[in-house]
Parts: C-alpha cells; sequence; structure tokens
C-alpha cells in the first residue's frame, strides 16, 4: 500500500487557520492583561481555531448543525467556566462570554473566505474591549437628549431614507427624494458628530477643538454664540476671534468631505481653490493663536441638535428649493443664474448650494468650473454675512479682528480661482 504522507490540497488550507490563530491571540491578548477575564491568550487561539475547524467540517459534510454544534458547545463551556470560577464582583464575565462566541464566529467565517472582514472585525473588537473605561466615562457623559439625538439620526437614516423613491421628478428632473434626502442624512451625520464631540469635550480641550467642532455643527451658530459673548466680555475677544476664525476654515473641509462623498471627481478642480483660501486663513489665526491667554475661561457654545427631524426636513426643503432654482435660472440665465443663486443662498446656507452644485453636476448639467465657481462664491458670500453677524452683535473690534482671518480665505478663494478655473 503506498501512503501519501504530503498532500498538497490539505496544505492550501494551513492559511486559513493561521489566519484565525492570529485572530485568537489579537482578542485574547487583551484578555490577558485584565486578572478578572476567566480566558486569556490560550483560550481564545483554541476557540478561533475551533470555529475554522467546524466550518471546514461543517462544509465537507453538508451539515451545517455541525457549525451551530461547536457555537453551542463554545457557549456552553464558556457559561460554566465562568459559574464555576469564584465570584468576581466587578466581573460578571459577560464581556468574555461574548468576546469568545464573537471569536468562534471569526474563525468560522474565515474558512469561508471573508477574511479581511474576519481581521477588520477583530481589530474592532479588540479596541472595544481594552477602551473599555473611554467607553463607559463617554455613556455617562452622554445625557438624555444626546441620546435622542443618536434615535432622531438613526430615524432619519435607516426609516425614512429608504422608503423614499429613488426617481428624479420636476421638470428639469433635478428632485430626487431619496438624493434629497441622503444629502440630509449626510449632513445630519457630519454634524451629529461635532455636535456629540462638542458636547462631550465641553470646556476641557481648549479653543480649538472647540473652533473646529462648532464648524461641523454649524459654523455660522458658533459665529454668532462668540460674537454674543464678546460683546458682554470683552476679556474673552481674542479667544472669540480664534474660534471664530476656526470654526469658518473647518467649513472648507467640510465641503471638501462632502465634496468626496458626492462627486469625486469634482476634487481635481476644487481642492486646490479651497486649500488656497484654508493655507491664508491658518495663516491669520495663527498669528491670533499666539496672542491668546491659555488661561482664560472656555465654555462651549449652546447648539442646536442638527440631527433634529424640524431642522433636518427645513434643510431637506431648502436643499430641494435651491436644486430647483439653480437648474432654472441655469437654464434661462446660464451660469450667471446659478451664480446669483449661490451668492443668495449662500448667505445663509453654504451647505445647500455646495451639495445642488455638485448633484448638478454629477447630472451633467453643470461644467467643472461652472460646479467650482458657484461652490466658491456660495463659501465667499457666507463668509460675507457671517463677518457682517459679527459687526452688528459683537461690535466694532471683534469684527476688525476677524476680518482679517475671513478676507484671507476669500482672498485664497479667489486666487485659487484665477489660477485654477
Amino acid at each position: 500500500m503506498h501512503i501519501e504522507y504530503f498532500n498538497g490540497s490539505e496544505l492550501e488550507h494551513l492559511p486559513h487557520f493561521a489566519i484565525s490563530l492570529a485572530i485568537g491571540l489579537l482578542i485574547g491578548l487583551d484578555r490577558e492583561r485584565n486578572p478578572l477575564a476567566s480566558a486569556g491568550l490560550r483560550t481564545f487561539a483554541l476557540v478561533a481555531l475551533f470555529g475554522t475547524l467546524a466550518a471546514l467540517l461543517s462544509e465537507k459534510t453538508e451539515s451545517p448543525w455541525l457549525l451551530l454544534g461547536g457555537l453551542l458547545i463554545v457557549g456552553i463551556m464558556t457559561i460554566t467556566a465562568n459559574l464555576r470560577a469564584p465570584k468576581k464582583v466587578s466581573d460578571p464575565g459577560t464581556t468574555t462570554v461574548a468576546a469568545i462566541i464573537v471569536c468562534y464566529a471569526l474563525g468560522a467565517i474565515v474558512w469561508y473566505g471573508y477574511s479581511t472582514l474576519a481581521i477588520m472585525l477583530a481589530i474592532v473588537t479588540t479596541i472595544l474591549l481594552y477602551f473599555k473605561t473611554e467607553l463607559h466615562g463617554i455613556s455617562r457623559n452622554l445625557d438624555r437628549r444626546d441620546l435622542i439625538s443618536i434615535l432622531q439620526f438613526a430615524i432619519l437614516t435607516f426609516i425614512i431614507l429608504p422608503i423614499l423613491p429613488d426617481k428624479n421628478f420636476g421638470p428639469y428632473e433635478a428632485i430626487n427624494p431619496y438624493q434629497v434626502w441622503l444629502m440630509v442624512v449626510l449632513i445630519s451625520g457630519v454634524s451629529l458628530a461635532g455636535y456629540i464631540a462638542l458636547r462631550l469635550v465641553g470646556q476641557r480641550y481648549g479653543t480649538a477643538l472647540l473652533g473646529s467642532f462648532g464648524g461641523l455643527v454649524s459654523s455660522t451658530a458658533t459665529t454668532l454664540v462668540y460674537a454674543r459673548r464678546s460683546k458682554y466680555n470683552q476679556s474673552i475677544i481674542p479667544i472669540a476671534v480664534v474660534v471664530i476664525l476656526i470654526a469658518n476654515l473647518v467649513v472648507l473641509i467640510r465641503l471638501s468631505v462632502f465634496s468626496a462623498v458626492v462627486s469625486q471627481s469634482i476634487l481635481p478642480q476644487l481642492l486646490p481653490i479651497l486649500g488656497s483660501g484654508l493655507f491664508l486663513g491658518l495663516g491669520v489665526t495663527a498669528y491670533w493663536w499666539k496672542k491668546i491667554n491659555q488661561q482664560n475661561e472656555m465654555t462651549a457654545p449652546e447648539i442646536k441638535n442638527p440631527a433634529e427631524i424640524q431642522t433636518a426636513v427645513s434643510f431637506g426643503l431648502l436643499y430641494a428649493v435651491v436644486l430647483f432654482l439653480a437648474a432654472w435660472l441655469s437654464d434661462i440665465a446660464g451660469s450667471r443664474g446659478l451664480y446669483a443663486v449661490a451668492l443668495v443662498s449662500g448667505l445663509t446656507d453654504v451647505d445647500a448650494i455646495t451639495l445642488t452644485s455638485l448633484r448638478l453636476f454629477e447630472l451633467g448639467r453643470l461644467e467643472a468650473t461652472e460646479t467650482v465657481t458657484a461652490i466658491s462664491l456660495g463659501i465667499m458670500s457666507n463668509i460675507a454675512f457671517k463677518l457682517g453677524v459679527v459687526f452688528f452683535i459683537g461690535g466694532p473690534l471683534l469684527a476688525k479682528r476677524c476680518a482679517l482671518g475671513m478676507i484671507a480665505t476669500c482672498i485664497g478663494i479667489g486666487l485659487g480661482l484665477f489660477m485654477f478655473v
């Protein structure tokens, strides 16, 4: 009888088990460091290998019950081990049980060809296990209002968006309910991230983060809040200047992100222009930053929740109106009509004209040059409006100091248009 000691078809599956072993060791590494955990490196490594082996046997025997049975065995063994172990008041063992079950499942999907996904999920699992204290701190700092904000965003995204028709309507077929609401979700998501971050950091991390997160939520609201505060307390004028300038510079970054999501093909024409404005604006902001007395007390601005249904609907209506007007006026008056809409709508909301221009560009209604010019005009119009807010609400002194940075940003955008368009 001839015995074949090495079978190439068997060894070709070895990488699957190697990946499973690495996943088990990665997750087990955190549990090994935790003295309260009932499982460590060896347990997690073996469970991941067992998951891959159970998936192999299940496929070869065409019996899914082997895979499900393996999961049941792992669960029972883990729970039994926790029940037999001495009681640990600070660790009931549920996290370790959940981690072991996830580890088994990751080992199983490795066999079915989802190695990259399994590795990504293993990294996420390890992060969740490692940053236990930080995650608990975040949950404690979120109040009822913040949780409602998250739930409202979930409603906007997972309930309203899927039921809207993905069809073009209107005389210019410019209004697509699904696309309009998708832009609402995009704006609300970015704004909500800044809103939650602003609620978490409060006054702890200083001027730069307050300005940055304020710009993510609403640069106009941030400008208004600090203009009003500086009017009644002139000692915070240097800080108010930096917060306002940073919030308005973040708008350029925010719009770059929106452009990357909605229309990546416009980025080569748009980014140099936004980058020029950002560069000159940062130079002036850095000058005022050096003049700040870091001992001054800072408080986070009170900004309205951007994920409220009413706020979302209002933006959706504004976006739809601007989208229709831009399509209509660009049809009857060419680029001049579009630029007029950009200047007017940009006064109060630069997001609407930006998303409108990108949408029309994707539909083939606008050239790249017209799109970039409309967005730039909207940004400069918005900056001019906020400078007026600073002057009338905060007073001439604050306006004088903010004007240099805001005008520098506009000059940078203008130079970018002249050089790159």
